[in-house]
C-alpha cells in the first residue's frame, strides 16, 4: 500500500474511532438516570464542599491512570523503551477504545499500537501480566472481605467459618503463587505442540523475575488503594453514619464481583449500581445515594478519561512508519 493511501486510511480509522466513541458516550450519558440522582444529592451542599470532594476524586482519577502509565512503562521495558509521556498517551488512548469493546479488549489495541508493529503481540502479553497482577489483588482483597462479610452478616458455627477461611486462604495463595511464577505459563505453552510455534510472542513471560513482578504488583496495589479511596471518600461524604471499615469491606467485595462479570464499560454502570445496592443494603438503606456514588465514580473513572483519550487516538500508529524513506 502506498504511503499516501496508508495515511488516508489511518486518518479515516482514527476519525471513525473518535466519532464512534463520542456517540457511545453521548448516548449513555443521556440515558443515565443515576447521574441525575447524583446531581440531586448535591443540591443542598455548598459549592465549596462540592468542589473539594469532587476535585479530590478527579485528582485521584489522574493519579490512578498515571500509576497505570508507570506500570505499563515498566511492563514493556523488556520489549521496547517508551517515555513516560508515551506511556500516558497509550494508556488514555486505550481507555477510549475500551469503552465500546467487551471486557475492555480495545484497551489492548489502544496501547500496543504505540509500539512498533513487530512488538505488538508481545506487548499484549506484557499487558496481560499487569492485568493479572491487578486481578490477583482484586481477588485476594475481595475474598478476605467476603470472609468478614459472612462473619458479620451471616453468623455461622466455628466449623463452617474455619472451612470458609481455609478455602479463602487456599484461593488467595493460588493466585499469589501463580502470579509470582508467571514463567510457568511459558513452560506450559512450550509443552503444547500447537502453541510452541508462537513462542516468540509469549517467551517474554520468562523474563519477569520475582523482584520485577513484586514491583509491578506494588503499582497494582497503589492503584487499588487509589480507586478504593475514591469510593471511601464519596460514601463517607454523601452517606453519613457509615463506618469506614464497612465501606471498605463492601467496596472490596464490589470490585471482586465486578471482575468476575463480563462487561462493557459503557453499560457497566448499570451492573455496578445494582451490585452496589445489593451489597450496601446491609449497612445503609440510602439506596439512591449508593447508586449516585457508583454512577459518579463511573463518570469520573471511565467517561472523563475516555474523552481525554480521544486526543491521543490521532497519535495511533496503525501501519508502523508511514513516512517516505
Amino acid at each position: 500500500m502506498l504511503v499516501k493511501n496508508k495515511k488516508i486510511l489511518s486518518l479515516t480509522l482514527k476519525s471513525a474511532i473518535v466519532l464512534f466513541a463520542f456517540w457511545f458516550i453521548y448516548q449513555k450519558l443521556v440515558a443515565n438516570r443515576d447521574l441525575s440522582d447524583f446531581w440531586n444529592l448535591l443540591n443542598n451542599i455548598s459549592t465549596k464542599e462540592i468542589a473539594f470532594f469532587i476535585g479530590l476524586v478527579v485528582f485521584l482519577m489522574f493519579v490512578n491512570w498515571l500509576l497505570e502509565a508507570a506500570k505499563w512503562k515498566r511492563l514493556v521495558k523488556h520489549i521496547e523503551r517508551l517515555s513516560f509521556w508515551q506511556s500516558i498517551e497509550s494508556v488514555f488512548c486505550g481507555l477510549t477504545l475500551a469503552i465500546f469493546t467487551p471486557n475492555r479488549l480495545g484497551e489492548y489495541g489502544g496501547r500496543v499500537f504505540f509500539l512498533s508493529p513487530k512488538r505488538r503481540v508481545i506487548g499484549v502479553v506484557a499487558m496481560a501480566v499487569g492485568n493479572i497482577g491487578q486481578m490477583v489483588l482484586t481477588n485476594v482483597f475481595g475474598a478476605v472481605a467476603g470472609c468478614f462479610f459472612v462473619y458479620r452478616f451471616y453468623p455461622t458455627n466455628s466449623l463452617m467459618l474455619f472451612a470458609l477461611v481455609s478455602i479463602v486462604t487456599i484461593f488467595c495463595l493460588f493466585f499469589l503463587v501463580f502470579y509470582f511464577n508467571i514463567k510457568w505459563l511459558n513452560r506450559i505453552l512450550l509443552s503444547i505442540k500447537f502453541t510452541r510455534k508462537y513462542s516468540k510472542f509469549y517467551s517474554v513471560l520468562a523474563r519477569y523475575r520475582k523482584l520485577e513482578l513484586l514491583k509491578i504488583l506494588l503499582f497494582c496495589l497503589a492503584r487499588y488503594v487509589v480507586f478504593t479511596s475514591q469510593y471511601l471518600i464519596l460514601f463517607m461524604w454523601l452517606v453519613p453514619g457509615l463506618h469506614y471499615l464497612d465501606v471498605l469491606m463492601m467496596t472490596c467485595i464490589l470490585f471482586f464481583i465486578q471482575s468476575a462479570l463480563p462487561s462493557l464499560d459503557l453499560f457497566d454502570v448499570g451492573v455496578r449500581s445494582v451490585t452496589a445496592v445489593e451489597l450496601f443494603k446491609h449497612i445503609t438503606d440510602a439506596h439512591v445515594a449508593v447508586i449516585a456514588c457508583t454512577a459518579s465514580i463511573w463518570l469520573v473513572n471511565i467517561i472523563i478519561p475516555a474523552v481525554l483519550g480521544t486526543y491521543f487516538v490521532f497519535k495511533l500508529n496503525f501501519f508502523g512508519n508511514t513516512k517516505p524513506a
